[in-house]
């Protein structure tokens, strides 16, 4: 799987909340949330690669 980096965020904090409650439903983390609807977002719009650089396939979150 591709090394993650730490990139430091700002929210503000009805936009946490609601992500905390959207994540809640979901039975995931805030930051796995904040990385799925990123990366359906790029999906959306063809930015994301079928595959990884290294050749791997990305693992589905739960």
């Amino acid at each position: 799987m591709a090394q993650r980096k730490p990139y430091p965020l700002r929210l503000s904090e009805p936009m946490l909340q609601a992500l905390q409650r959207w994540a809640d439903d979901e039975l995931r983390s805030v930051n796995a949330q904040i990385e799925y609807v990123l990366r359906e977002a790029l999906r959306k719009h063809g930015r994301w690669p079928k595959k990884l650089p290294d050749g791997e396939e990305e693992k589905p979150e739960s």
